[in-house]
């Protein structure tokens, strides 16, 4: 069977904290409301079930079978729609360290596919913050495109969307709509948050949903929110206001072929 003409495409934006029932409450809620808007292929933010201290996700990480992804594939299976569960903290065999995780669950709930994030953040933000993912993530080290009902889906995480090579690898892959749930900072956010996402869009002719967490997680982690969908001319068909929500904007095959026949880019690389 070919894949739907159109469907409509959710983003999520929450504000996870340390409360991982309240977590997963909201998640739930916040995908079942955009299956309630007519979504069909949704994503959570990065980091949705847990943001606190690094100490308690690693003491709590889960394997992909494990109960919070179970939850999130029973409103899959329930609902019958595609989740892209935005990503999760793995449990890996090394000490003191995860995976940070993003998982494809499909619409009978089984697990589809998954991407470890390759690029991990490793910053001293000027507004005082300071991140070391690497000290306790393992990073990925496989491109991950999943041939679906709904068509070919690439899945990244967060610190990816400032390395075009991995979404040009994608787009290689044929990816027709790319993942990037994120956990944005503010100070970066609000400068290149809608500037770097638009970008990959239009550089791969593809949709772009970026599921965000937004708004203060604790005493020193602050988020810039703007979950989007992007279509493959870069235009913003929908965003998340400030706060927790949803947003849904179309998939359109034409409009997809279209704008790869109009700037048939993607047939000229040369590098």
């Amino acid at each position: 069977m070919p894949p739907p003409a159109t469907y409509l495409l959710g983003a999520v934006q929450m504000t996870s904290t340390a409360d991982r029932a309240r977590n997963l409450a909201t998640a739930i809620r916040l995908v079942n409301e955009a299956a309630d808007l007519g979504a069909k292929l949704v994503g959570l933010p990065e980091n949705f079930a847990f943001m606190g201290r690094d100490e308690e996700r690693i003491a709590t990480a889960e394997p992909l079978e494990g109960p919070t992804l179970g939850a999130i594939r029973e409103v899959a299976r329930a609902r019958r729609i595609w989740i892209v569960a935005g990503s999760v903290a793995e449990k890996v065999d090394q000490p003191g360290r995860t995976a940070n995780t993003s998982v494809l669950v499909s619409d009978d709930g089984s697990l589809a596919a998954a991407y470890r994030k390759i690029h991990l953040f490793d910053v001293n933000i000027p507004d005082g913050a300071r991140y070391a993912e690497s000290e306790t993530v393992i990073p990925g080290d496989k491109v991950v495109l999943a041939p679906t009902p709904l068509g070919r889906i690439g899945l990244t995480v967060c610190y990816d969307l400032r390395f075009p090579e991995l979404y040009r690898q994608l787009s290689g892959l044929g990816a027709e709509v790319v993942f990037i749930p994120a956990a944005f900072t503010l100070f970066t956010g609000k400068d290149h948050w809608e500037v770097l996402i638009r970008a990959r869009a239009i550089e791969n002719l593809s949709y772009v949903v970026a599921p965000a967490q937004v708004g203060r997680h604790s005493a020193n982690r602050l988020t810039y929110g703007n979950a989007m969908i992007v279509d493959p001319w870069g235009t913003v068909l929908a965003r998340c206001p400030d706060g927790e929500g949803v947003c849904v904007a179309r998939f359109d095959r034409a409009r997809l072929e279209r704008a790869r026949q109009e700037l048939p880019s993607l047939k000229h690389r040369r590098l």
